[in-house]
């Protein structure tokens, strides 16, 4: 099965890129050299001849002029090739005829026609099947003797059509597909092999899957060729053109004059043309398998080729018009039944895996990451995967089989190229990314939607051996095979543009194949003293593919689509719900906040009262009043005095949630300079040092909040500085864990090494009016100034946090919050 195709020109050249590392090192093991890329790059559409059992003219579409005719136009139609060119086509084609093929094949895109017409001059006028399609600005004929003989045998033969495609639509597997296609094209056409015949991916092996032969010939169920067999050019034009028949292997091929057309430079363009001569390649592949004639029917699936329905005669054999159009249906109706079949397959995982998707999603709670990790089997047991990776929100979580950071950064690329709700599947990733990186450098995971292989096998192919037994394997022959216990296949659903996505993950399980040609060895000197022969009689090449994992089935996928599906409604609903409970928490914070201001603001006037009256009656009345009474007084006076305070500090904590956070680009060193103006003489009097780096670096934050954060943390060191002399308190920049431990932030330090606080009540230095000592001790204070700051920092979306030992010190750290702390220096 090599080289039966034509190159489709404007896809661009393939060549030695093509081949695996096998593929070259075999061509150079054969006797007196031999170059497989020359089958590779052959210009099959451009050979220049056609098969003998009929004759060919291109014409000019506009005048009617023959452009190209082959060279037994004298012997079928009577006139010499050499008199036809430049002439009119009407010479041997009755004009209406010409019209009519003019017409059938009128449009941009008209497909081929066939008409029976009688042809020629002379003694060689007779009737012909005429073949019509069009190939730029010429209208191509292609002439085929017709045997009136014979035309009783097909009053029959579309009865035999139609029960045919019957049997065919009754399929309900894509083997039982396979299997009813080859036992109806072999009893329409009568060639002693048919298969059914699977590409593994659009550049790499094929299986034969299905197969009716003769019983003396050795079958090929089950065997597997190697991806060189059908080279890319021949693959390609497999798409476009559904058909391809040879009569004779051993058919002199009739030349075309002329042989370069003076308007191109280049040969007639035979891509769509029946009677298009084969390349050596391929003649000299069949003889050395003793085939005579041959018949390829395409197998598409949405328009990508799927396989291939091959034919193998003995003898010669030339197929009638109506065969060959009939085989055309035949596989034009195959495909269709095949997309039926893996549409129908695919619904029918779709309603399967509805259900035990959604019981798996009924295990998730608002907390998506830890529910996974709770319930990984069952999130593995949906697609039978040995691994599962959620990566949302900035977080990645792996369950079961590892996941690379290499490959978790290149899925997340990935997502982030789909459309949300896009599943992507593949059986072969090492594959994929050893192509990637051989072609670009980068790594970045390129394939389809359902998963690529690599062309011409990719060397993946291992411990090959021709008998029983334990196979051996060369180092040197390995593709890339997946590390141990390492990803070979991946589910992976994207669940949003910014590169978020659920993942599954299959490690490797190594297969076996069995080969009808050695894929160590595809250049070999055959029987007939040709250099390519596909296998030796009886003999079957067993291997290991390595570097895959199980495929993924359709089920599979509609499970992860299914999984998509519930897990973006849960992930919404949970969102409206944290919404609903956001706007109500802020609507309470924005009560508590206007009824502290309007507490504290309309307490003060009745407390100034009482303080102004306990003044005016000491001042007044002070010498008639009992020592008893003026005591009350002045308790009156001072408790009035510690509620303003409070009041004071009340409303300064209020209008912190009123007003909003200024953030600029400030350097630290300027605001703790202003810091240190209000609490530096405080540090000085209790003979505090500060120490501080040479330079600080430079924040994004509101300056003037900042500064009250630093003039709190500084006084406080100063009020709580223990009984020793080395009294310090030092400011700097740390970098430290993030809060879920994933990575390193920066974050300014306050430390100072005064009494400490004890570990049971390191949280409520952070409360409002709080204080671990009398209103005297320390100072005194309001118990209001850490809660300040704490506030401060949140409404920078940073945190704050201390650490403390008793009689050691304490250090306050915080981070102000993205996009800050954009701080450098150290600790």
């Amino acid at each position: 099965m090599r080289g039966n195709d034509q190159l489709k020109w404007r896809c661009g050249p393939v060549g030695d890129d093509w081949l695996s590392r096998r593929a070259r090192a075999a061509e150079q093991a054969v006797p007196g050299g031999f170059d497989l890329s020359e089958c590779v790059r052959e210009p099959i559409h451009l050979l220049g001849g056609v098969q003998s059992y009929g004759t060919l003219l291109a014409v000019d579409a506009a005048t009617g002029l023959v452009d190209t005719a082959a060279a037994n136009t004298g012997p079928l139609l009577g006139v010499p090739a050499e008199d036809l060119v430049g002439g009119p086509v009407t010479r041997v084609v009755e004009p209406d005829d010409w019209n009519e093929a003019l017409e059938a094949t009128s449009g941009a895109d008209a497909p081929s026609a066939a008409l029976p017409v009688t042809a020629g001059t002379g003694s060689s006028r007779g009737t012909f099947d005429l073949s019509v399609h069009r190939s730029g600005e010429l209208l191509v004929l292609e002439f085929e003797p017709r045997d009136e003989r014979q035309a009783f045998l097909f009053s029959g033969f579309y009865q035999g059509v139609r029960r045919a495609l019957a049997r065919l639509r009754s399929a309900s597997t894509v083997t039982d597909g396979c299997r009813t296609a080859v036992k109806e094209i072999r009893s329409l056409t009568g060639f002693d092999r048919v298969v059914a015949y699977r590409f593994d991916g659009p550049d790499g092996p094929g299986e034969v899957v299905a197969e009716e032969v003769t019983e003396a010939w050795e079958p090929w169920l089950g065997l597997w060729f190697p991806a060189t067999d059908i080279p890319p050019q021949a693959r390609r034009l497999y798409q476009d053109n559904w058909i391809r028949v040879i009569t004779d292997v051993d058919d002199p091929t009739v030349r075309l004059h002329p042989q370069v057309r003076q308007s191109t430079g280049q040969p007639l363009d035979l891509s769509g043309a029946a009677l298009r001569t084969v390349s050596e390649f391929h003649l000299e592949y069949l003889r050395n398998i003793r085939v005579r004639s041959s018949m390829s029917v395409s197998v598409l699936r949405e328009g990508r080729l799927w396989g291939l329905i091959a034919c193998h005669g003995a003898d010669p054999k030339v197929l009638a018009p109506e065969v060959r159009s009939a085989c055309e249906l035949f596989g034009a109706a195959f495909s269709l039944q095949l997309a039926a079949i893996e549409e129908r397959e695919r619904a029918d995982g779709f309603a399967r895996s509805g259900a035990r998707a959604g019981a798996v999603a009924e295990l998730l709670d608002a907390d998506v990451e830890a529910s996974l990790l709770r319930h990984e089997e069952a999130f593995r047991g949906l697609t039978n995967a040995d691994g599962v990776a959620l990566a949302r929100s900035g977080r990645l979580v792996t369950a079961g089989l590892p996941l690379p950071d290499r490959l978790a950064s290149e899925l997340g690329r990935r997502a982030a190229l789909m459309t949300p709700g896009t599943v992507w599947a593949t059986d072969r990733l090492p594959e994929l990314l050893a192509d990637t990186d051989t072609d670009t450098g980068t790594g970045t995971v390129s394939g389809t939607g359902t998963g690529t292989g690599a062309g011409a096998g990719a060397g993946t192919d291992t411990d090959t051996d021709t008998g029983a037994g334990t196979d051996t394997d060369s180092e040197a022959e390995r593709g890339p095979i997946a590390e141990p216990d390492g990803v070979a296949g991946l589910l992976m659903v994207a669940l949003g543009r910014s590169g978020e996505f659920l993942a599954w993950t299959r490690a490797e399980r190594p297969m076996p194949r069995e080969w009808a040609a050695d894929p160590a060895a595809p250049v070999r000197v055959g029987p007939r003293g040709e250099r390519l022969t596909p296998r030796g009689s009886g003999a079957v090449f067993r291997s290991v593919m390595r570097g895959r994992s199980l495929p993924w089935t359709a089920q599979d996928q509609s499970a992860a689509l299914e999984m998509w599906r519930l897990l973006t409604g849960l992930v919404l609903r949970h969102a409206n719900e944290l919404g609903r409970l956001n706007d109500e928490l802020r609507m309470i914070n924005v009560d508590l906040d206007s009824f502290a201001h309007a507490a504290a603001h309309d307490l003060k006037e009745p407390l100034r009262g009482i303080s102004n009256a306990a003044t005016f009656t000491l001042e007044d009345a002070a010498d008639d009043l009992d020592a008893t009474s003026v005591r009350r007084l002045e308790t009156m006076q001072r408790l009035a005095g510690r509620m303003d305070e409070l009041l004071n500090s009340l409303l300064h904590y209020a209008r912190l949630g009123r007003g909003g956070v200024q953030r600029i680009d400030v350097p630290l060193d300027d605001v703790v300079d202003a810091a240190l103006e209000v609490a530096g003489p405080r540090l000085a009097d209790e003979h505090v040092t500060v120490v501080r780096p040479a330079t600080l670096g430079r924040v994004r934050a509101d300056p003037a909040r900042l500064y009250e954060i630093l003039v709190n943390l500084l006084v406080n060191a100063a009020k709580y500085a223990a009984d020793r002399p080395d009294r310090t308190v030092e400011i700097a920049v740390a970098t430290v864990p993030t809060q879920d431990g994933a990575g390193r932030e920066q974050a300014v330090l306050v430390r100072d090494n005064g009494i400490g606080i004890p570990p049971g009540r390191q949280s409520e230095v952070f409360d409002l009016f709080r204080r671990l000592h009398g209103p005297a001790e320390y100072g005194g204070g309001t118990g209001v100034g850490l809660a300040v700051v704490k506030r401060i920092v949140e409404r920078h979306g940073g945190r704050l946090w201390l650490e403390s030992e008793p009689g050691r010190g304490t250090a306050f750290y915080f981070t102000l919050g993205d996009p800050g702390p954009a701080a450098s220096g150290s600790a």
